[in-house]
């Protein structure tokens, strides 16, 4: 059983106190996700986002339904944030986003943290599953925020 790390950098033409508050918005979190993927927020809007506050939604991953809470942490107003899962499909998963001002715009960065479920017969059997998903998965991520922000 193995924490694997998944990491991600994308420049936005945008100033950061921009870029993160649309990255703090829970209500982007579909125009974020890949179709297929049927992302629904569960949890009533609006939704404060701060230290502590839950996020519950559903998705779909390869046909199954999904329910997924994340609890927000780190919270740096216009800095980055983490969502911690503590319900899904993961044994562990930590999604630490960050905002960077850089010439001309903002360096957005994605680190996850991420163990599968089921110690070594999880990493065997899931680990290239699990990384494709999520190239795919941020790959359209990379193309919204582009359309969206760029």
């Amino acid at each position: 059983m193995s924490v694997h790390h998944f990491v991600r950098k994308q420049f936005v033409p945008r100033p950061p106190a921009e870029v993160s508050d649309f990255f703090s918005s829970a209500a982007n979190l579909g125009l974020l996700t890949p179709p297929q993927m049927r992302f629904r927020l569960v949890t009533a809007e609006p939704i404060e986002m701060r230290d502590g506050t839950l996020i519950e939604y559903r998705l779909r991953v390869h046909g199954l339904p999904i329910r997924w809470v994340s609890r927000i942490e780190d919270w740096e107003e216009g800095h980055g944030f983490a969502d911690r899962q503590l319900r899904g499909p993961y044994k562990h998963w930590l999604h630490r986003h960050s905002f960077a001002a850089v010439d001309g715009g903002t360096s957005v960065g994605d680190d996850v943290e991420y163990e599968l479920p089921l110690g070594l017969l999880g990493d065997l059997g899931g680990w290239g599953l699990v990384h494709r998903d999520l190239t795919r998965i941020f790959d359209f991520r990379r193309e919204a925020v582009a359309r969206l922000l760029g």
